[in-house]
């Protein structure tokens, strides 16, 4: 049985998009064909067993979460094998695991967005995109202080995406094992 991870974009922050986790449990049990559903921190991270139809699979959770609570998040999907893959092709492997960032995508970004986004950078922060991951370094300065909004991050990639530190990436991976 592999086990896989759906990511929820922008909930639970700064009190907005409010999406508790033991509720959201709850719902996924009795709102869609999930199995084995556990969560990890309130950011949005749901193990699961690999559904048959990662789309579906997707829709179904974004439909429960809009039904449930209001809040219109994009869901991505992760198998175990592709959060190994990513987190052993990331190129900042000397970062601070609170400062390297993968950003999980939806899909494949837009022609040119790594240029476009290199252009907001600021020094010290560094850039990379691996298939439909973007890795992201922000440095000594840390996500607070950079120029690389969500606007500014779904303008040049032209996909929605969903971003975790290293640290809970490396976790999920352990999770979804």
């Amino acid at each position: 049985m592999s086990r896989s991870v759906l990511l929820l974009r922008a909930v639970n922050v700064s009190g907005r998009n409010s999406v508790p986790m033991a509720r959201l449990r709850e719902v996924l049990a009795a709102e869609t064909d999930l199995v084995g559903v556990s969560t990890y921190i309130a950011s949005g991270n749901i193990i699961c067993e690999s559904p048959v139809d990662p789309d579906a699979a997707c829709g179904a959770v974004r439909v429960a979460i809009h039904a449930e609570f209001g809040v219109d998040t994009p869901v991505i999907h992760r198998t175990h094998e592709q959060l190994v893959s990513s987190e052993s092709a990331q190129p900042f492997p000397e970062g601070d695991v609170k400062f390297v960032h993968a950003m999980f995508l939806e899909g494949t970004p837009a022609d040119g967005a790594l240029e476009a986004l290199e252009t907001r950078r600021l020094p010290g922060e560094r850039l990379a995109l691996i298939g439909d991951d973007l890795w992201i370094d922000y440095g000594d300065g840390g996500v607070h202080s950079t120029k690389l909004t969500k606007p500014v991050l779904d303008r040049a990639l032209g996909v929605a995406g969903t971003a975790r530190n290293l640290r809970t990436t490396r976790t999920l991976i352990e999770l979804t094992a």
